[in-house]
């Protein structure tokens, strides 16, 4: 008893549109607790599609399309799900007088194609479709079979699975047992390092333990399927409990925190104030800070220090340190730590200098060399030599280091807190 999704549409194939219903509804059937082992992509073609049926119907019981359900020619779902079933398609009159009056509300008369989407399998329901014109269907072709089909418009497709989907599903019995879970995320340690320091978690059958893998962060996921979030957390929290007693440091959050809103708390909590001085990263440290609302409380600005000339007027940076050293060093990093904590009057100061790419680099800096200064509320500065790898783009790289030196005083406010 396994859903599978099928999404519809050339469009996907050749990678103009991101798949994201695909994602939205795996999410959805994880919380109702509806085991799903496939999906398929399939262009606007009615034997491919004819296959995928053909498939699907043999190892799923639900079968749930996305796509196809508009008035042009292309839009082949409906009559190709009801001629594989060789089932007669007949006209809703409530379906077309919806798609009339909707037509009527915006000034316009309805264009004959779109009288096809009032089309639907002789047996079948329609599925509403409270803001477009193109409604889905529910139907059940054959024993243990269940079909339902959606618009390939994200919003409308939402809104349709959650206003009346999921309440079909939940009168046929699922949903009683959910999957819940909690994702606990690490920085500072790599995925395979993690992954050795709590393997013997990775035997469990209830909850399971799985990692994940991204940009600096590795996440693993506990998950269990239980009647109630009460009874999931119960099965669910000494496991984590163990997992951030076995990392330390490195775990700074779970769930819906992120890096930015744990340091934000941090500082708030601490009643401190920060200021940052960036060269290569060009602003996207200041920008990942300023992503949390009310992150004004604790962050007084930056300075985007990219040319030297900068450094040194605004940042008091030694004019003769930059000539013999260069501006990627630990010594030019530290004084631009000091030097935007005190023109700004913050508690403290974070700089970033370094080679983002592609060229530029040498033998002894090549690119992905990246110094990174943090100055305390004492004066005192630290600064770490960062290597991101010649091979990361120059993207990568800035985001790295902005997201790097932001964990470095995450793991400075935890330590004097």
């Amino acid at each position: 008893m396994a859903a599978e999704i099928i999404c519809v549409g050339t469009e996907l194939l050749l990678g103009d549109i991101v798949n994201t219903n695909a994602q939205y509804l795996a999410l959805e059937l994880a919380k109702l607790g509806i085991p799903h082992y496939y999906q398929t992509v399939v262009g606007d073609n009615v034997e491919r599609l004819k296959k995928a049926i053909a498939i699907a119907r043999e190892r799923s019981s639900i079968l749930i399309f996305t796509g196809g359900l508009g008035p042009t020619p292309d839009d082949l779902t409906t009559e190709t799900i009801a001629d594989f079933f060789q089932t007669p398609l007949r006209e809703d009159k409530e379906i077309l007088a919806e798609i009339e009056a909707k037509f009527t509300i915006l000034g316009r008369e309805m264009p004959p194609s779109n009288s096809k989407q009032a089309l639907i399998p002789v047996g079948a329901d329609f599925l509403p479709n409270p803001t477009g014109t193109a409604p889905g269907m529910i139907w059940q072709p054959q024993t243990n079979l269940t079909i339902l089909t959606f618009p390939g418009v994200p919003s409308e497709m939402k809104r349709m699975w959650v206003e009346t989907a999921i309440p079909y599903l939940e009168s046929q019995g699922w949903g009683k047992e959910r999957i819940y879970s909690r994702s606990l995320k690490f920085r500072g340690i790599g995925e395979s390092a993690l992954a050795e320091k709590v393997a013997h978690l990775f035997d469990l059958t209830n909850p399971t333990v799985a990692p994940y893998a991204g940009l600096g962060e590795v996440r693993l996921r506990i998950a269990t399927k239980a009647p109630s979030l009460e009874a999931a957390l119960q099965v669910i929290e000494p496991v984590a409990t163990e997992i951030k007693e076995i990392a330390g440091l490195d775990y700074f959050g779970a769930d819906d925190d992120t890096l930015p809103s744990v340091v934000g708390e941090l500082l708030r909590r601490q009643k401190q104030t920060l200021s940052v001085a960036e060269s290569c990263t060009g602003g996207g440290l200041g920008e990942i800070i300023t992503q949390i609302a009310g992150s004004s409380d604790y962050f007084w600005g930056g300075v985007i220090s990219y040319d030297n000339r900068v450094k040194v007027a605004l940042l008091d940076v030694n004019e003769r340190d930059l000539n013999n050293v260069g501006a990627v060093s630990a010594i030019v990093a530290q004084q631009m730590a000091l030097g935007v904590r005190k023109r700004l009057a913050t508690d403290w100061g974070i700089s970033i200098t370094g080679i983002a790419g592609p060229g530029g680099g040498s033998e002894t800096k090549p690119v992905g060399l990246v110094y990174i200064g943090l100055a305390d509320p004492q004066g005192n500065v630290t600064v770490s030599e960062h290597r991101f790898g010649e091979n990361r783009d120059r993207l990568t790289i800035r985001q790295i280091s902005a997201y790097t030196a932001l964990d470095r005083l995450r793991r400075n406010l935890l330590t004097i807190s």
